[in-house]
């Protein structure tokens, strides 16, 4: 067995979210490190199919995905194992954001966010959970936030269904641990994306001084320690949180 890190070689890898940001990253990252990839979009097709095409290495594929669709996460699980036949790791990347103060908040916006974030999670785990089973290995890596620890004003929603995800991924390592079955958490701090790319000067600032590493992640910085969570070289982690903010959270 190839335990170094990262090594994903031979192994078949479910990304949700892969067309763009964090996600696009890990999809990257996997199929440079030997991974057949098959990854889910919402509405980005042609963004996926560019990723998709740019590929190193063959066999990858991808899905179209409302993952707040218990029916349509169905199916696109039914479609991905008639394409690989075992899928091995699972990436639970999806989610949106609909932030408003407490008090401005739609009934509606807060539960579409539980419902994407949290619930979608369950779906997809849920539905894979009972194919690695019957394989007795599987490696699961659910992206949090540290929204999720730490709490934000305007993101009551995003929040809890992030903190959810950490509670629901250790109980799934614990009911799925006897069967070779790992699950665990990566919660990002603040990331480099389209978002922070339209901040001001004066905003990024004010940001990266509450950060004690004084700058924004890379997605690149996710997607290393995603890869390293789904190889061979971390067998025996399950159950975990890693946070990655640069200090953000001891702040």
């Amino acid at each position: 067995m190839n335990t170094s890190f990262g090594n994903l070689t031979g192994k078949k890898i479910f990304i949700t979210g892969g067309s763009r940001g964090i996600g696009a990253a890990i999809v990257q990252k996997c199929a440079e490190l030997g991974a057949t990839v098959a990854f889910t979009y919402s509405s980005q097709q042609a963004a996926a199919e560019n990723i998709l095409k740019n590929l190193p290495g063959s066999g990858h594929t991808i899905h179209q995905l409302n993952i707040s669709n218990s029916e349509n996460v169905d199916q696109v699980f039914d479609d991905v194992i008639k394409a690989h036949t075992e899928i091995f790791g699972v990436v639970n990347n999806a989610g949106i954001t609909k932030d408003q103060l407490l008090l401005r908040m739609k009934n509606e916006d807060f539960q579409s966010v539980i419902d994407a974030n949290l619930t979608g999670t369950f779906y997809v785990t849920k539905n894979f959970a009972k194919h690695m089973l019957k394989n007795r290995k599987g490696s699961f890596v659910n992206i949090s936030s540290v929204i999720g620890a730490m709490g934000n004003a305007g993101q009551s929603n995003y929040a809890a269904s992030k903190a959810g995800i950490e509670g629901f991924t250790r109980s799934v390592a614990l009911e799925l641990s006897s069967r070779n079955i790992r699950a665990n958490v990566i919660a990002p701090g603040y990331i480099k994306s389209d978002m922070t790319n339209a901040l001001s000067a004066d905003q990024l600032k004010k940001l990266s001084d509450k950060i004690p590493i004084g700058k924004a992640g890379e997605a690149e910085d996710i997607a290393n320690a995603v890869v390293f969570l789904l190889s061979d070289a971390a067998s025996y982690i399950t159950g975990q949180t890693l946070h990655i903010n640069g200090g953000l959270y001891l702040s």
